[in-house]
């Protein structure tokens, strides 16, 4: 699962070393790459049908939900390799950002979490949902994703994903289906589980819950696309223009480092406190990179965003009943991906009334991460060392 995950994260952030390139391949300049994030969220539209992979994980078992991940992801990042000239406004312009659309749609989709959760002893959840992760974020994409696109140019940065898809493919044949997606099967004597039905037996409080991941995914989504997209077009401004390859790969570093204090935070603080300190981190990242514009907030981003999305892996996959667990993390999803419509549009918006105001741009990312902190107004369930049946009674 970890390297199902590390497929994920590879697809989510090699954009921030690819986007100087694609922007330079397509023509667009300071004045016009606004176009780019206009474009983004046009396409955005796309990643909503997210939500039917979950669905499917919870009606046709969390092995062939993965498997369908993994082609989601792969096969369209494969087909990048032999799009045309990207000039903008080209036929290769289009199909580019249709593949990339597909792709982000399967990235961050937390499929992969939900085997850890199902399969983990109560006491060790957290952690071993935390070490799943870990293993995702080792930073292949800066260590190796620079070089490969250097050598055999940008496209490579996402095509060298479907080779990786292939290792995949062969390792999944290996996976078992959880045991409690079969109890599960079984208690419906076999009955496979419909998308209205799914949707039924989402109790009131499994609403709100659904309601205060979304939330916590949105900000989340939106605040680390404006960040991963544009850090590497803000450092081409600074002096640190020619170091940005060693600040993004530090910035790589700086998420397993985050996931194994995660871990233990999870473990230790509980899920409610360690999601206090990575929204309260990253703002403060955020607020710091526009203000100094050093390369030390830039890695906070990564640090304390990372946090924050280990607590969206972790707390969100135990916090639904396992019938309907990956259609409710489904949703959740679904919602966060809402950011990959409104933060390239909210990049191009700024863009035009702020074309050279990168303190704003990175402002209005912090204030976007005050949002998850708005959900502790629901008082949430803490789920910390308390089985997933416990859990799905008590909350």
């Amino acid at each position: 699962m970890g390297l199902v995950g590390q497929m994920d994260v590879w697809l989510s952030l090699i954009e921030t070393r690819a986007a100087t390139l694609i922007l330079t391949e397509a023509g667009l300049t300071s004045t016009t790459q606004w176009l780019f994030g206009l474009w983004q969220g046009i396409f955005g539209v796309i990643v909503f049908l997210v939500f039917f992979i979950g669905y499917f994980s919870d009606a046709f078992g969390r092995r062939k939900g993965i498997l369908a991940l993994i082609l989601v992801m792969g096969v369209p990042a494969g087909l990048i390799l032999f799009v045309p000239s990207i000039a903008f406004g080209t036929i290769g312009w289009f199909l580019f950002i249709f593949l990339y659309t597909i792709v982000i749609m399967g990235t961050t989709s937390n499929l992969w979490e939900v085997p850890i959760t199902e399969e983990s002893p109560a006491k060790r959840r957290g952690l071993y949902g935390s070490l799943a992760f870990l293993v995702s974020v080792i930073p292949l994409y800066a260590l190796l994703g620079t070089p490969i696109m250097e050598a055999l140019g940008w496209r490579w940065g996402y095509g060298i994903m479907a080779i990786f898809m292939i290792l995949l493919l062969v390792l999944i044949v290996f996976m078992k289906e959880t045991g409690r997606w079969i109890d599960v099967q079984e208690g419906r004597a076999q009955k496979r589980l419909g998308i209205v039905e799914a949707l039924k037996s989402l109790g009131r409080r499994d609403l709100l819950y659904v309601g205060v991941a979304s939330l916590v995914y949105l900000a989340w989504t939106m605040s680390f696309k404006l960040g991963t997209t544009w850090s590497g077009v803000f450092f081409a401004t600074t002096p640190y223009a020619a170091q940005f390859n060693t600040i993004l790969t530090i910035g790589g570093l700086m998420l397993p480092i985050s996931a194994i204090i995660s871990g233990v935070l999870l473990e230790r603080l509980g899920r409610n406190l360690t999601l206090i300190i990575g929204t309260f981190g990253a703002i403060f990242s955020f607020v710091g990179l526009g203000f100094a514009g050093l390369p030390a907030f830039f890695w906070g981003i990564y640090f304390f965003m990372a946090m924050v999305l280990a607590w969206i892996y972790v707390y969100v996959t135990e916090i639904f009943p396992t019938a309907v667990r990956s259609s409710s993390v489904g949703i959740a999803v679904t919602a966060s991906r809402l950011g990959y419509v409104i933060a390239p549009l909210l990049a191009a918006g700024m863009f035009l009334l702020f074309p050279s105001n990168w303190l704003a741009f990175w402002v209005i990312a912090a204030l976007i991460m005050i949002f998850p902190l708005i959900s502790f107004l629901t008082k949430p369930y803490e789920t910390k060392g308390v089985e997933l049946e416990t859990i799905d009674k008590e909350k």
